[in-house]
C-alpha cells in the first residue's frame, strides 16, 4: 500500500474544508497533484500545499492508498468524507465531519474528534481513541436517517444525539454519552460502556442499544421484558447481568426496538 504523509507546516486559523483528504480523491496522483488539490478556507480556495507538506506519491487505487496527518489538525474538517476505500491515520484531533458518509476504508483518530463523526456513514471503520462531540453517527438536520453500516468505536466520552436515527450498523463507546442517545433509532447496534443522561433510545422502533453504565433519567415508553446475561452481538461482547426493555411504547405500538440495561448500575429500575 503506497502512503502519502500530510504534516501541517503552518498555524490553522479559519477551520479548512478540507474534504479531498481521501484515498478516493489522492488515488492515481502524485506527489504535486496531491499539493495542487483545492481545499476552502472561509470564502478562498487554496492548494493543500497552503496548509501540509506533502511526502509520497498515491496509489494506483483508493484501496492502494494509505494517508497519514501529522501535526495540529484539530482546525482541519471533513476529513475522510465519502471515502470508499484505503486507509486514513490521523496522529492528532481533528474538527468536524470526520469520516462523513463514509463506504468503506478505514480512519484512525488517535486523539479527540468535533461534532458530526460519521454521520450517515454507509460502511467502513471509524475509530477515534479519544473523546468525540455531538451528534456522532447521526442524520444530518432536518433528515431522519443517519447511520446505516460500517463500524464506529469511540474510546472515550460522546456528547449529545450518538447515533441519532441509526438504521444499521454498529457505534461502541468506551466511556460515557450525553442525551439522547440513540434517538429515533430503527436498526443497528449501540453499546456504551459507561453512563447515559437521559431520553436514552427515545422514539425507538428497531436495533439495539446496550447501556452498561447509569441511565440517569429512564425514558418512560420502555417495557421491561426478562433479564440476559453475558450479551454477544457477533464479535462485541458486554458481559453481566442486564434487563432487557422493549420500546419505544410512546412511538409505536408494536416496538421492535431492544434496550438492555446493566441491572447492578440501575436498581432503581
Amino acid at each position: 500500500m503506497a502512503e502519502v504523509i500530510l504534516t501541517v507546516n503552518t498555524e490553522i486559523g479559519i477551520k479548512v474544508e478540507a474534504d479531498v483528504i481521501t484515498p478516493d480523491a489522492f488515488a492515481g496522483k502524485s506527489k504535486s497533484d496531491i499539493e495542487s488539490l483545492q481545499v476552502w478556507q472561509g470564502p478562498k480556495q487554496l492548494p493543500l500545499s497552503a496548509f501540509f507538506d506533502v511526502e509520497g506519491d498515491a496509489g494506483s487505487s483508493a484501496e492502494d492508498t494509505s494517508i497519514v496527518i501529522k501535526g495540529e489538525t484539530s482546525r482541519v474538517k471533513r476529513i475522510g468524507e465519502k471515502m470508499t476505500a484505503g486507509k486514513i491515520t490521523v496522529e492528532g484531533s481533528v474538527s468536524m465531519h470526520v469520516g462523513s458518509q463514509m463506504e468503506g476504508g478505514e480512519i484512525l483518530v488517535k486523539g479527540d474528534a468535533d461534532s458530526w463523526a460519521g454521520m450517515e456513514m454507509k460502511g467502513g471503520l471509524l475509530h477515534i481513541e479519544g473523546n468525540a462531540r455531538d451528534h456522532v453517527g447521526c442524520a444530518y438536520r432536518g433528515k431522519w436517517v443517519g447511520m446505516s453500516g460500517g463500524r464506529i468505536v469511540l474510546g472515550g466520552n460522546a456528547n449529545n444525539n450518538l447515533g441519532g436515527g441509526i438504521s444499521g450498523g454498529e457505534i461502541i463507546v468506551g466511556g460515557n454519552v450525553g442525551h439522547y442517545c440513540g434517538i429515533r433509532q430503527n436498526g443497528g447496534l449501540i453499546a456504551v460502556k459507561g453512563n447515559a443522561i437521559r431520553a436514552v433510545a427515545a422514539e425507538m422502533t428497531a436495533g439495539t442499544m446496550v447501556v452498561n453504565g447509569t441511565i440517569e433519567r429512564f425514558s418512560p415508553g420502555f417495557e421491561y421484558v426478562a433479564n440476559e446475561s453475558d450479551l454477544k452481538f457477533d464479535d462485541i461482547e458486554c458481559p453481566g447481568e442486564f434487563m432487557k426493555f422493549l420500546g419505544d411504547n410512546a412511538i409505536t405500538k408494536r416496538p421492535k426496538g431492544s434496550l438492555y440495561v446493566n441491572q447492578a448500575a440501575n436498581m432503581d429500575l
